[in-house]
């Protein structure tokens, strides 16, 4: 064998990992293969959120968005006819924070070969954007495959809905995902606390003008349409506890924000986060944990992708993904 066919069979045994190869996911699995990964990112995120740090909701929200409808395995991220990023729920996903995770993949790449999946440097990219935000360090599982096909349409149309009304259905989204307490459920939705929304989103809390905050939403998004609402009104750009504080003052932008605070299970927590950073902190640490865990219905299944928008075999073109809505 000679040493050019020798370094492509190394590649393609990089770019295509069996599943019990890749079944242990632990924090420390790059650290041979890619011991730059985690300064490549941080020193990335940080430049990134220093220009922009709408950045950080956007990169929250991306890996929300990926890890919910079948686990953390980048999906999200695929481009094409029938893409996750087609559906209505990923419409408004920012195309910026998508960027960022390619861009940051092609620097890890470029260091250390195509060892790190799109997957990975998403969970780190985001938990390092709560960091610099002002939120708590968690531990983020690497070892992730990237899938080869999006998520099915069903498994997408399961992202909870801004204008649910009911924790009950809030709850019942978050449970089959392995989020199975009240307390996920409102530690996650605190990551509000460095989000922005347009008035349509929340048309039908502002529609009614029941309250004094609704009314001000209204009279807000009639002057103009296309504005951006922080869905904190107290610290917008601070990962920290003061989208709790803005619901105890009945302050919630979305309708899904006011369950919360209106629901006799979900309101104490709400208040107990409220009065305290810390206990926020410490439930959204094992919150996100569980999420960055969250089972995938197939396994640890896929590729290493050498872009985070198309799968391997795509030679340039994007791939017409079937998917299924069955």
């Amino acid at each position: 064998m000679t040493m050019a066919t020798a370094m492509v069979a190394a590649v393609l045994l990089l770019l295509t990992i069996s599943p019990a190869a890749a079944a242990a996911l632990s924090p420390h699995f790059h650290a041979d293969s890619c011991p730059e990964l985690e300064s490549i990112v941080r020193t990335s995120v940080e430049a990134a959120l220093e220009e922009e740090i709408a950045l950080a909701a956007g990169l929250l929200r991306v890996f929300f968005h990926d890890c919910f409808p079948q686990g953390c395995d980048g999906s999200v991220f695929l481009t094409g006819r029938n893409s996750e990023q087609s559906l209505g729920p990923n419409l408004t996903l920012q195309p910026r924070a998508l960027q960022l995770v390619d861009a940051i993949r092609a620097k890890a790449h470029a260091a250390c070969g195509p060892t790190v999946s799109c997957a990975d440097i998403s969970a780190l990219a985001t938990r390092d954007a709560v960091v610099f935000s002002g939120g708590p360090n968690y531990t983020v599982p690497l070892g992730n495959l990237d899938s080869l096909t999006p998520a099915s349409a069903k498994a997408v149309m399961t992202l909870p809905s801004p204008i649910t009304s009911s924790v009950a259905a809030l709850f019942e989204a978050f449970r089959t995902r392995g989020l199975v307490e009240l307390t996920d459920l409102v530690a996650l939705s605190g990551v509000h606390t460095v989000g922005r929304a347009g008035c349509r989103f929340f048309a039908d809390r502002s529609a009614k003008q029941d309250d004094t905050f609704s009314k001000k939403l209204a009279a807000n998004c009639s002057v103009e349409p296309d504005r951006l609402q922080n869905l904190d009104v107290i610290t917008p750009d601070v990962f920290d506890n003061g989208y709790f504080k803005a619901l105890m003052f009945n302050q919630g932008v979305f309708t899904s924000d006011m369950a919360l605070v209106k629901d006799k299970d979900t309101a104490p927590i709400v208040k107990r986060f409220a009065g305290s950073k810390d206990k926020f902190f410490k439930q959204f640490v094992k919150s996100m944990e569980k999420l960055v865990n969250a089972p995938r219905p197939d396994g640890n299944v896929g590729e290493i992708r050498r872009s985070c928008s198309s799968p391997n075999g795509d030679d340039g073109e994007k791939e017409d993904f079937a998917v299924a809505s069955a």
